[in-house]
């Protein structure tokens, strides 16, 4: 049944896609280019190319393609992941702007003049004086309207009158392009005449007019709003710091600092220069300790053992500890448990160190239970003394339920990336209790990290990157 359900839900996600490629090809690329046209040709090749990328690289390394394929595919197909929400957005937003401005009334030089039947009328194509204009509102014609017998000039900005089922006023595909003459008459200096410039541009239609002016003002606000995301990805985390009072806590261990560092998420994206700027920023803060909760990798030591290298120098008084996320388990969890513990940091699989003043606990990720190595409350919190204080590491959020009926203090989590696109932060809300921040259930506190990379697109809107330093302090100081 949960097969046929995930079925189910993967070809709906897959219709959706392709209904809203169907749609964005319609307005940017139909509606604004001529057929047959290079441009028609490269945008209809761009809205095949562009999902078959994404749907590559985000389906390579589970089907276990080699790491430099991934890598290849991984740039642009979910760059355009990133591209398609807000161009999706964006177009969304200028479609009812888009109807408006259509809808307005044509402004008009003269009123319209009907033909007379089986006659041409004066400004009909094929007419003496007549002209092509009722092709101008298609890109299709655009390219043929040079050719026919052109009506004459008009003031700039002054349509030419047109007879109605002809492209005229009363038309809705009649309107000429706002601020366009037309062709000039033959022998008065239009294109294709001996005396002609020859090298005038088409007029080109109201209705391509403002689907240009729409799809153009969508792609730029998609653009710079993507861009805006990977640089801040790119430049690496900024640290967050929060100061948490602990009842239990003693004083002696008032002040103390953790550096929380969840989902960095290497893979065939980031790599070795982003685990570098991490780890420089965790060391200029000078933690006590450094908790790593979770989804450190997207992929096998085999391929990102290198990327991984520089963990070996985070720096902290009390050392670093880690614990798997889902994303582990994705990729092998055992072979990075091992290959974390030969870098220096201490895995914490369901266990608890007791340091000076307070304990420290770590459970395994949910994704876990799939392979029978789930989270185990028992063994990591069962037998503890409870007058002291409890810091449990766990990746995801939801568990902080087992927590508190375990007497935990506090919990740091990070899974939820804060929603790491905007508007996800309200799909991820649905999922966890908490996305981001500090949040109080009952006597136990909750911290969640929005992660120091970004899974996927190597970008992040409205949901900053970040690594934390927790402060811890004691009511009794």
């Amino acid at each position: 049944m949960t097969v046929v359900v995930v079925v189910v839900a993967v070809v709906a996600v897959l219709a959706l896609l392709a209904l809203v490629h169907r749609w964005l090809w319609v307005r940017l690329v139909r509606d604004t280019t001529r057929a047959g046209g290079a441009a028609r040709r490269t945008g209809t090749v761009l809205a095949f190319a562009l999902p078959l990328l994404a749907l590559a690289a985000l389906t390579a390394g589970r089907a276990g393609a080699p790491f430099w394929l991934q890598r290849v595919v991984a740039w642009p197909g979910y760059m355009w992941l990133a591209v398609l929400l807000y161009l999706t957005l964006a177009m969304l937003v200028a479609e009812p702007a888009r109807r408006l401005w259509l809808r307005r009334p044509a402004r008009t030089g003269a009123a319209a003049t009907a033909a007379a039947p089986g006659t041409p009328g004066p400004g009909a194509p094929g007419a003496p004086g007549g002209s092509a204009t009722a092709a101008e509102d298609c890109p299709d014609l655009a390219g043929t309207a040079a050719t026919a017998t052109p009506q004459p000039a008009h003031a700039v900005g002054v349509e030419a009158p047109q007879p109605v089922g002809a492209g005229g006023a009363e038309s809705p595909r009649g309107a000429t392009a706002f601020g366009a003459q037309d062709p000039q008459p033959a022998g008065a200096g239009g294109a294709g005449t001996p005396g002609g410039a020859g090298d005038r541009a088409v007029p080109v239609s109201r209705r391509v007019f403002v689907a240009r002016v729409a799809g153009g003002a969508a792609a730029a606000a998609a653009l710079a709003t993507v861009g805006t995301g990977t640089y801040g990805v790119l430049r690496g985390p900024r640290v967050k710091r929060v100061r948490v009072p602990l009842a239990r806590l003693p004083r002696a261990a008032h002040g103390f600092r953790i550096a929380v560092v969840s989902d960095v998420h290497l893979g065939p994206v980031l790599g070795r220069a982003h685990t570098q700027r991490i780890v420089d920023t965790v060391n200029r803060t000078q933690p006590d300790l450094i908790a790593v909760v979770g989804d450190l990798v997207d992929g096998n030591v085999h391929d990102l053992g290198p990327a991984a290298e520089p963990l070996r120098l985070l720096r902290s008084r009390l050392g670093s500890y880690f614990v798997t996320g889902n994303h582990e388990y994705f990729s092998g969890a055992q072979q990075w448990v091992d290959h974390v513990r030969e870098l220096g940091l201490i895995p914490l699989e369901n266990a608890r160190r007791e340091l000076p003043h307070f304990d420290l606990a770590g459970v395994n990720d949910v994704q876990g239970e799939s392979e029978g190595h789930g989270p185990d409350f028992r063994a990591a919190l069962g037998d503890r003394d409870r007058s002291r204080t409890a810091v449990l590491l766990a990746h995801q959020p939801v568990v902080i339920h087992d927590a508190v009926r375990h007497g935990v203090d506090l919990q740091l989590s990070g899974h939820t990336h804060g929603g790491q696109l905007w508007p996800g932060n309200y799909l991820a809300e649905l999922a966890n209790p908490t996305v981001a921040g500090l949040e109080r259930y009952g006597d136990t506190q909750l911290y969640v990290s929005r992660g120091a990379g970004a899974w996927g697109p190597p970008v992040r809107v409205g949901a900053p990157s970040d690594i934390t330093v927790v402060e811890l302090a004691s009511y009794q100081a």
